[in-house]
């Protein structure tokens, strides 16, 4: 691998051969909790600038009418139903029923006629009916926000392209702990799995297909 110019070497790979976006979007919000802003939280991860990012991405897909699905997390008292996924992480018990943290952060509550999914595992896929409610829309793209970059938020575009949808992450509106982290992650979901565009450009895109 040329260390010195990496995207010229993934390029000539033919790594992040560009998707084209359709006309179809949805807005796919991931785990925006009161965990990852709380100070005591021990999920707290310093992704203010990421949720402000996503709420203005929100706001536009509600005003070009861009069908909006939010996923949230939540474990029985115990984590039974979190299996070795709860087992591995043990601040994930701040999501346990009852659990103030696994709120919506404001300003991102859903509001009436947006689907909410609630999940237990990275994936917005796995074990939801999430792929059929795209589906049953005519969903073609699948626009993300959402916590955290190395988690959640890649787990999802990995599935979402597995399922047929094309995966675009918007680059202000997703957020890590650790800004190595997210940087790499960002870069491989982009060489393999997903596009990423600005606010800017998505605003651009929900304003072409409310059109």
């Amino acid at each position: 691998m040329n260390q010195a110019n990496p995207d010229a070497d993934y390029a000539a790979a033919g790594f992040g051969q560009g998707l084209l976006l359709g006309p179809r979007p949805a807005l796919l919000m991931i785990d925006f909790a009161r965990a990852y802003f709380a100070p005591e939280s021990p999920l707290y991860a310093g992704v203010e600038a990421a949720r402000d990012a996503a709420a203005q991405v929100l706001a536009a897909a509600r005003d070009h009418g861009v069908p909006i699905f939010h996923t949230r997390v939540e474990y029985q008292l115990g984590g039974a139903d979190g299996g070795v996924f709860f087992r591995k992480i043990a601040a994930l018990k701040v999501f346990e029923t009852g659990s103030p943290l696994g709120n919506f952060e404001s300003p991102l509550e859903p509001r009436p006629g947006e689907a909410v999914i609630t999940k237990q595992f990275p994936s917005a896929f796995f074990g939801t009916d999430l792929a059929a409610l795209l589906n049953s829309a005519g969903i073609d793209t699948l626009v993300i926000c959402g916590l955290s970059t190395s988690g959640c938020v890649r787990a999802s575009a990995v599935d979402a392209i597995c399922h047929g949808f094309v995966p675009v992450i918007v680059r202000e509106g997703v957020g890590d702990r650790l800004q190595s982290v997210h940087d790499a992650n960002l870069f491989d979901l982009a060489a393999k799995t997903a596009e990423l565009r600005s606010i800017v450009e998505i605003n651009t895109y929900f304003e072409g297909v409310a059109s």
